[in-house]
């Protein structure tokens, strides 16, 4: 069965490349409502129709940033109430099966074994011609995704929409029970346009007729577009009332999410688990407000949706939320680790503010020795010198850049096979990355000449003397002296980041050490350090492949990294 499965994600992964289809994509680039019905072409020949899904109660969540964290608060609340759930979201950090949840648990492997194969031999006894043979990764997995919850009988069935809204393959979902939109940014650019009004245009189109629907705060005129989007669709859109709204008194609701951007997808959440449950009639709700008529959305502002006194279940279910790989810290030793897949703008804002909080809130070293570390890398069309601009205030002494890849070589690692990333690829992206760091530092001492000037060898920053009494002085800034190193593959730059003080992590080798003298004294410093502490951000797949090496048995799920985006 073990095998069977490793074929299922060999096959799987040919779906990235699949020459036809890409072949069909060029037809369909013009005209993205193509893309929809495609999909449901696909959807057809897999054995289900659009009305099939009716069946699943789905609730439909989009946004920006916080869409897949407002989705598990969402499934735990509702699982609370001893409801079957079924939860679809993407990427996935370790394995693919983390995609397909039932009961908030990844799908066993023999569970995707029998339904990727159901599925496959489906679409391939109904092949045509003049179509794409397969779908690809992405809408592949969404009809399976729609198989195993049918089939496993779920009561309901949180679905994240993968990019955008209008023309992502979810939205073949005709009939969901209540729509969510968490925050709006920027990000996916070439797909879903380079304004926040396109970006909410888009995000808007899961908006169905009749189907309640709730976003959390959002700028002026993208929170204009999405009612403008509701009142054209017919659609009964609220506005979250903050968290703090549902904190009677002095109590203060515990969520299993750090940071404070958490409590927007918390609210969003409570509205979403709230509203499904009174659409579908449950018991245990007590007494609460009915929702405002919708004819208040006509020619007005968006309406604020009522706070509500919150049940045990409601309770429980956002303190009991678990999301690996957001807001995640892991302490080894002397090395913790601070994850965050952030990659937007906004988010990685909220993350410099989650890592600096919970950095300070760890006991500091009797000697002060303490060594910050920046392990970034980004994918897609994204502004990376942006991002990485936002990240120099936290004062990293040092920044390693690397690939998604786990390994340099992947030739046995199924899961992490990627044939639309080469190496050579990924690693002339993180040179670029190193360059503008190495750029940002340089302007950020330019423009305070009281703080040292950083040392250059080779291209490269090197870190100052060792540092003395000045780091002992909590107002003293940091000195500003962050080396950039690059490494080819994401074990390497842990190992040397790690120097063998991890237990997790083997220390670096001969072979796999950096060539560069940078690379020498950092890891004297990280050797000697009483406390190093290392943020991991910019991609989630980034974040998923250190969670592999880091955490062996992670909870709730195993296994190896895959690095692919979902596109529509």
């Amino acid at each position: 069965m073990k095998d069977m499965y490793k074929d299922a994600i060999r096959m799987l992964n040919t779906l990235q490349t699949n020459a036809s289809y890409l072949e069909q994509v060029k037809r369909e680039r013009g005209d993205p409502q193509a893309q929809l019905e495609a999909m449901q072409g696909f959807l057809e020949r897999s054995g289900l129709k659009v009305e099939d899904l009716d069946r699943l109660n789905i609730i439909h969540v989009t946004g920006t940033k916080g869409k897949g964290s407002a989705c598990a608060f969402t499934e735990r609340i509702l699982r609370n109430y001893g409801l079957k759930t079924g939860f679809y979201s993407s990427p996935h950090l370790v394995q693919v099966r983390e995609r397909i949840r039932i009961n908030g648990q990844p799908i066993s492997k023999d569970l995707f074994n029998k339904y990727f194969w159901l599925v496959y031999n489906r679409l391939e006894e109904t092949k045509d011609p003049a179509h794409a043979s397969m779908p690809a990764y992405f809408r592949f997995l969404t009809i399976m995704a729609f198989h195993v919850f049918l089939q496993e009988k779920v009561d309901l069935a949180v679905v994240e929409v993968g990019i955008g809204g209008t023309y992502d393959c979810t939205n073949i979902i005709r009939a969901p029970v209540v729509c969510g939109v968490s925050s709006l940014g920027i990000d996916h650019t070439s797909i879903l346009g380079d304004t926040m009004e396109k970006i909410a245009w888009q995000k808007g189109g899961i908006f169905k007729p009749g189907v309640p629907a709730f976003t959390v705060a959002q700028p002026e005129r993208p929170l204009e577009v999405l009612r403008e989007r509701a009142q054209e669709r017919k659609c009964p859109l609220y506005l979250c009332p903050e968290l703090d709204d549902f904190e009677e008194g002095s109590q203060v609701l515990e969520l299993g999410l750090a940071g404070a951007h958490q409590r927007s997808n918390a609210a969003l959440a409570l509205q979403l688990a709230r509203t499904w449950l009174q659409c579908r009639s449950c018991q245990g709700l007590g007494e609460l407000k009915e929702m405002p008529p919708s004819t208040e959305l006509l020619g007005g502002p968006v309406p604020l949706a009522p706070a509500f006194q919150l049940t045990d279940a409601m309770i429980q279910g956002l303190r009991d939320t678990e999301w690996l790989g957001r807001t995640q810290v892991l302490s080894h030793g002397p090395v913790t680790w601070y994850l965050d897949g952030a990659h937007t703008t906004s988010s990685i804002q909220a993350c410099v503010r989650w890592f600096r909080q919970a950095a300070l809130s760890q006991d500091k070293p009797h000697d002060g020795s303490e060594v910050r570390v920046l392990l970034f890398n980004a994918t897609g069309d994204r502004d990376t010198a942006a991002l990485l601009k936002l990240l120099v205030p936290c004062h990293f002494d040092y920044a390693v850049f690397c690939p998604n890849f786990t390994e340099v070589s992947v030739a046995n690692n199924a899961d992490q096979q990627n044939f639309n990333v080469t190496l050579e690829n990924a690693l002339t992206r993180c040179l670029e990355n190193q360059r503008t760091w190495t750029r940002l530092l340089e302007e950020k001492v330019g423009q305070d000449p009281w703080l040292p000037s950083p040392l250059r060898v080779g291209g490269l920053l090197q870190p100052a003397p060792p540092r003395g009494s000045l780091l002992l002085v909590p107002a003293a800034p940091r000195p500003l002296n962050s080396p950039a190193l690059v490494f080819p593959c994401l074990a390497q730059a842990l190992r040397w980041v790690a120097q063998g003080r991890d237990p997790q992590l083997a220390a670096p080798t001969a072979s796999g050490a950096h060539p560069h003298p940078a690379a020498s004294s950092g890891a004297v410093l990280l050797r000697e350090a009483a406390a190093v502490r290392v943020l991991v951000t910019g991609s989630l797949h980034l974040v998923g492949g250190a969670l592999r090496l880091l955490e062996p048995d992670p909870v709730p799920v195993t296994g190896h990294l895959c690095l692919h985006e979902a596109p529509v």
